[in-house]
């Protein structure tokens, strides 16, 4: 009865997360608002950039929350905030309205819609983290994919207005469903039979770090930083990605392609890396994807034939699939999940941070020199920085424990 249990939380996991994964398809809008408002492209790469620094500043408070009073509620905050974000946008008039509904409230949405599905998969799936963990954050992947069928048809029919509105309303709906499945395991469940191997290259269960215990561990600035360059490189694409198809050659009616090809990329890289990580380890897993991205980027800055253009995009979908899903693993092996909402959340700024990064660079590239090329190279580059901060992380044991717990009380003496 608990095993099944256990996967009715992945549903209602999954069916959040294709919800959230709508923002990843913002690029489908980007022609429709710049023709009808003549907003060039640095100015509406803005609205993903906002959107995505709010989703991720936001998760830290709603990770805190979470903890705290447990998944339902939060769960509840996001759907609201959702579907407002999306229905409010179909009103849109100025550049300003659409920073805030799809930017602020959309984003505010995702923070807190997403703070509760990982926490939860962790507890529930403490033998199969990576893949549990995989399948929930694969939805967000594909979510876009969904609405690459959805929206151009929605698009003629009923305009951007009408395609907002009804999304909004469709999501809310989803999002309602999903959290009355999202809840945590009863206290001090494990699944049957399940015994943690002393040899395995993953820590089923690690010591429960506290916030402030955590941040003052030298794993922390390590992952964030590997975590933000890394995820830089893959929101450049994502926030360009319909109108880097287009420089490059592919027709406009090769959108809905292009997107289903990124959102398998990106969904496929959460599960079968998510997989994999139970298998070689966490680490090993990162170091192989970024060491991917940074060599695909500058084959992207320099691609000519038309035929590897949705190969290397399903490439560089597939790494940022994996950042996605093996680091929220990786956080709750490394810190425990006591605190996992909160914990990730301040490593999850990291991808708050990469939202402005990836898309300005992208933006602003394309304004000065009307292509991709330069915004690739740049993209690859932070890559190989994210890279050597990854190499150099490794689980912490008790006694980096101790050294954060030392530095902590060492930190409220000063202060007082």
């Amino acid at each position: 009865m608990d095993s099944l249990n256990r996967w009715w939380r992945v549903a209602g996991a999954l069916l959040m997360n294709l919800s959230l994964g709508s923002l990843y398809a913002w690029s489908i809008f980007v022609a429709p608002l710049e023709k009808e408002f003549g907003w060039d492209r640095a100015q509406t790469s803005w609205v993903f950039t906002i959107a995505i620094f709010v989703f991720g500043t936001s998760f830290v408070v709603a990770g805190r929350i979470q903890d705290k009073l447990g998944p339902f509620r939060i769960s509840l905050i996001g759907a609201i905030f959702l579907g407002s974000g999306l229905v409010l946008a179909s009103f849109t008039n100025s550049l300003t309205w659409i920073y805030l509904t799809l930017g602020v409230i959309m984003g505010i949405g995702n923070g807190f819609g997403y703070a509760t599905p990982i926490p939860v998969l962790s507890k529930w799936f403490p033998d199969k983290r990576g893949l549990a963990v995989g399948l929930a954050v694969a939805g967000y992947g594909a979510g876009s994919a969904i609405l690459g069928f959805v929206v151009p048809p929605m698009l003629k029919s009923a305009g951007w207005r009408g395609t907002f509105l009804w999304l909004g309303i469709g999501y809310f709906v989803a999002t309602v469903i999903a959290s009355f499945l999202l809840k945590n395991p009863p206290a001090g469940w494990k699944p049957e039979g399940w015994v943690p191997a002393a040899t395995s290259k993953v820590v089923a269960t690690a010591i429960d770090y506290t916030p402030s215990e955590m941040v003052r561990t030298k794993q922390f600035p390590l992952m964030w930083i590997a975590y933000c360059l890394g995820a830089s490189a893959g929101l450049m694409t994502i926030s360009q990605l319909v109108p880097f198809a287009k420089s490059v050659g592919l027709p406009a009616t090769a959108a809905t392609l292009t997107l289903l090809i990124a959102a398998a990329g990106n969904a496929l890289g959460r599960i079968l890396s998510g997989a994999i990580s139970d298998k070689i380890g966490r680490l090993q897993t990162l170091r192989l994807m970024i060491l991917v991205s940074a060599l695909l980027m500058p084959v992207v800055a320099n691609v000519k034939d038309l035929v590897f253009v949705y190969a290397l995009i399903f490439g560089v979908y597939y790494c940022f699939g994996t950042l996605l899903s093996v680091f929220p693993s990786t956080t709750a092996d490394f810190f425990g999940t006591k605190n996992l909402g909160v914990n990730y959340g301040w490593i999850f700024t990291a991808y708050a941070v990469a939202g402005i990064v990836g898309p300005k660079i992208g933006g602003s590239m394309f304004v000065k020199y009307q292509n991709y090329t330069v915004a690739f190279y740049t993209a690859g580059a932070l890559a190989v920085v994210a890279l050597a901060a990854i190499m150099i992380a490794n689980r912490p044991d008790e006694k980096a424990r101790a050294a954060a717990a030392a530095t902590l009380e060492a930190a409220k003496g000063a202060a007082q």
